[in-house]
């Protein structure tokens, strides 16, 4: 939402004309999911109109994207080998020979060709439940090797893609899972487990699975919660998971119990998943779920547990992205590096803390005197402006070009409204690149003379290439273009003739 509003304000800044176009209103909703009923009304309080057509084509147009790249063109399977049993071994092993059994071409708009493999037996791990599939390779006798570049399974077959097909394939194989990717997945899926265990131990019971996402980068865990994690329940579940971890947990697994037995010794049952008869436990600890993907021998292995985000995903459903093992210490590099240059630029102090806390003292200070000075200063000018007030038609107008803030022109308005009757007043201001436009007029004159100050500052905007608006009585407009404020200030006396 912070994202958008800021994209938003961009827009309307850049926007000549009172319509925004579709296309941009769509981008707020495809990138960063801004509500288009949200978008209207912002666009509604500010003036603008919003080009209803043009969102519904951008719409039509994602959707139909999203066609083209689900199309797949399948050919007829090429059978090698009548085996209908294809066994994974790949809880026990990383590699084996294998041959293949059948393949096929598949082509899609995204990924062009590809080759689908099935093998008699396989040590890759097929997508599933929430574990990403395995990645590694195929080598020949002549020692080619043919790369696995995803593993899924489909009509209970585990497909093994390729982007090409050996020159002889009814030889013998060497499978091979890539281990460091394998070894990574396995740690943030172990991690999953723990962290399922410390949200229920550190928020209670109602925290319910609702889905996960496990690759060798990282994790995502979404769960039941009615509220935002704070700081302080963010570090108790990070303390109790490393606990885990520290505690160096033995895999302990049974891989074909009756579902009965499982549910009766505790095991927790992920979301949307379906299960069989027969079942696969995965415990460490006290921690024991319903599970068939690949894990770590022991939690020790995990090495360190580390929370990057939390965030709401839908209605009472939370979700939180972590990482583990190589990526925390990458991360924790990155940190390192950047604790460098903070120190670096504070001139290497022995209490970075301390000194952090000290600038922040002084800056607090500082914008204190700050304040008082543009009090001072609005104090002195509004002096001078009450001896420079002139009368057009009973109104009582006042123009200036000032070198000061947003808020302490606001001050400086309702100031002179305390001492002017009638008041009509403008300011222009130039801070840090930026024009700003103030318009102050009293509430009597915007009932007896139909003045509105967030049509006029929208209209004057202009000249400042930006826009604005506000309350009928105040209102304010920002634009790129100071030079544009002194053509707007004297445009502004046309509203009284």
């Amino acid at each position: 939402m912070d994202q958008g509003l800021v994209l938003l304000d961009n827009i309307i800044n850049n926007t000549k004309g009172k319509t925004i176009s579709g296309a941009k209103g769509f981008e707020l909703y495809d990138t960063f999911g801004f509500p288009k009923d949200l978008t209207a009304l912002i666009l509604r309080e500010k003036g603008l109109d919003f080009e209803e057509e043009g969102f519904s084509i951008e719409m039509e147009k994602q959707k139909s994207r999203s066609r083209n790249a689900a199309n797949i063109d399948t050919s007829d399977w090429v059978i090698l080998l009548n085996d209908d049993t294809e066994e994974f071994i790949g809880y026990d092993y990383l590699e084996t020979n294998i041959k293949i059994s059948r393949y096929r071409k598949v082509t899609t708009k995204k990924d062009g060709e590809m080759y689908q493999m099935v093998f008699n037996l396989t040590p890759f791990y097929a997508e599933g439940g929430g574990q990403f599939g395995d990645k590694g390779y195929l080598e020949a006798t002549n020692g080619d090797v043919i790369y696995i570049l995803d593993t899924k399974k489909e009509n209970n077959l585990i497909l093994h893609y390729s982007k090409n097909l050996p020159e002889d394939p009814l030889q013998i194989f060497k499978a091979v899972v890539d281990k460091k990717n394998r070894f990574s997945t396995e740690c943030n899926h172990s991690a999953t487990h723990l962290l399922h265990q410390a949200l229920r131990k550190v928020l209670g019971d109602h925290v319910e699975q609702k889905g996960s996402a496990v690759y060798a980068k990282g994790l995502r865990f979404d769960f039941s919660h009615f509220s935002k994690l704070r700081e302080n329940e963010i570090m108790e579940v990070e303390t109790f998971v490393n606990a885990r971890i520290g505690e160096k947990l033995p895999l302990k697994e049974h891989r074909n119990i009756p579902i009965e037995e499982a549910q009766k010794e505790g095991a927790l049952m992920s979301f949307g998943e379906k299960y069989g008869d027969t079942v696969r436990t995965v415990k460490f600890g006290t921690s024991m779920e319903l599970c068939g993907g690949t894990h770590v021998k022991n939690t020790g292995d995990i090495w360190y547990f580390k929370i990057i985000s939390e965030s709401a995903i839908a209605a009472g459903i939370r979700r939180i992205e972590a990482i583990t093992n190589e990526g925390v210490k990458d991360y924790f590099i990155a940190q390192n590096k950047e604790l460098h240059k903070i120190k670096l630029s504070l001139k290497n102090p022995s209490n970075v803390l301390q000194t952090i806390d000290n600038l922040q003292n002084e800056n607090t200070k500082l914008k204190k005197e700050v304040e008082n000075l543009l009090k001072e200063k609005a104090g002195s000018l509004k002096d001078d402006l009450l001896k420079k007030v002139e009368s057009i038609n009973g109104i009582n107008f006042i123009s200036t070009q000032v070198k000061l803030d947003g808020g302490t022109i606001k001050t400086l308005a309702f100031d002179l409204a305390n001492k002017i009757d009638n008041l009509f007043f403008i300011a222009g201001s130039h801070v840090n690149d930026k024009a700003i436009l103030t318009v102050y007029i009293s509430k009597n004159l915007v009932e007896e003379r139909s003045l509105n100050a967030g049509n006029i500052v929208r209209e004057l905007g202009k000249y400042i290439q930006g826009g604005g608006g506000g309350q009928p009585f105040f209102a304010t407009a920002g634009g790129k273009n100071p030079g544009g404020i002194k053509e707007a200030l004297g445009k502004a006396k046309d509203y009284l003739k």
